[in-house]
């Protein structure tokens, strides 16, 4: 019984685990690409100009946008089938158990963004950039995890990955509310429809997915015109994508996530990360790293994130909130909560939204995503190496 409960989070794990060393390698390629003689191409690949559609229907739109508007949102389609699933049956469907995660995680939201507003509130320009170094990526953190293999606990993998999880849920809503543009009522309406007709589709169980793509597909094109980041269609549609417990042979929400998770974790996240993760690094010096951009990312990241998770979960459970992960204990939980501060991923893409409008900072948001995303890394894991038991 025990074993058959845990396989979605087993299948889950290693999925995570290996995109997360397939991301690695895309970041340290485009290093590589980005600061050699193809670095001309690189960039201008990325801003040359495609066009999708039929005659006069379609969009233009860069490669990079391309990328970060439309692949993402599918990736985004995609987290949210994970959070739904964890909310309905999964480690966040019981409050005791997920109380530790979700108040950790709002610590390791909270206290990063802190560190961040401290070092840049004398500019308005850079103050933007406040929930860059609140992110946790996912599948990198678990993939460092899983090099330890039974060093660590089971139950702090759980807690990781749902911690993970309510982070990006966290990130979704940042992005809804913080970083949109103007807004046109015309296409709020059009979502707002669109969005009907899929709790339609849900509310007679339509278990077919073609219906809920052909809406949503739509619904993505009103939403990129709205002003609202077009990701946020990916959220919508898989929050109405079925899945009920009572429906034991068959859940579309369970079919699609196995299905477009391979796609996800080894195509869409890996190109995500070579097209954002490039960064040029000459005249790079320890001065332009105190820059308030990378200086406020990196300490928000490296600092803010262990600081925020672990004095946030240490309080819940001193109070009886919430319990401590079977088989750990705080020195291994510290651990753990210093690899929440692996932002790369998501912490790019909300640094992207950010500066949209002054691009100037994106080299910045870049170096210090990586170097607080690296010291997280080395320090995560080399704490946990000393101090866990084979």
């Amino acid at each position: 019984m025990i074993n058959n409960l845990s396989k979605p989070f087993k299948w889950f794990f290693k999925l995570e685990a290996a995109s997360g060393l397939i991301l690695l390698i895309a970041a340290i390629i485009a290093l590589f690409v980005s600061n050699s003689s193809f670095s001309e191409l690189y960039f201008h690949s990325l801003e040359k100009y495609l066009f999708i559609g039929i005659n006069n229907f379609g969009l233009k739109l860069s490669v990079h946008h391309w990328i970060n508007d439309a692949l993402m949102a599918i990736f985004f389609f995609f987290v949210t089938l994970e959070i739904k699933r964890e909310f309905i049956q999964g480690e966040l469907s019981n409050l005791k158990k997920a109380m530790l995660p979700i108040i950790g995680a709002v610590g390791g939201m909270l206290v990063p963004a802190l560190f961040y507003v401290v070092i840049n509130f004398s500019n308005p320009e850079t103050l933007n950039g406040w929930a860059i170094p609140s992110a946790t990526d996912i599948a990198f953190s678990l993939g460092i995890l899983s090099l330890l293999g039974s060093r660590v606990p089971i139950s702090l993998k759980v807690f990781l990955t749902a911690l993970a999880i309510i982070d990006d849920l966290g990130a979704i809503l940042i992005i809804a509310f913080f970083y949109s543009g103007d807004l046109s009522i015309s296409y709020l309406s059009l979502i707002l429809i669109s969005y009907i007709f899929l709790l339609i589709l849900n509310k007679f169980n339509v278990k077919k997915f073609l219906p809920y793509l052909i809406v949503g597909i739509f619904m993505w094109y009103f939403t990129f015109k709205s002003g609202i980041h077009a990701t946020i269609a990916g959220v919508l549609l898989a929050s109405t994508i079925p899945h009920r417990i009572k429906d034991k042979d068959f859940s579309l929400l369970i079919k699609l996530e196995h299905a477009i998770s391979p796609y996800v974790a080894f195509m869409i996240m890996p190109l995500f990360a070579f097209a954002n993760a490039g960064v040029s690094l000459e005249g790079l010096t320890f001065s332009s790293l105190m820059l308030p951009v990378p200086l406020g990312i990196l300490l928000g990241l490296f600092i803010g994130k262990q600081l925020g998770v672990m004095l946030f979960s240490f309080v819940a459970v001193k109070a009886r909130i919430a319990q401590m992960p079977g088989n750990s204990n705080w020195m291994s939980l510290y651990g753990v909560s210093i690899l929440t501060g692996i932002g790369f991923t998501m912490s790019l893409f909300v640094g992207n939204l950010a500066f949209a409008d002054n691009t100037q900072y994106i080299d910045g948001v870049k170096i210090g995503v990586l170097i607080g995303s690296l010291l997280s890394t080395i320090c995560g894991y080399l704490l946990l190496l000393l101090t866990s038991k084979k």
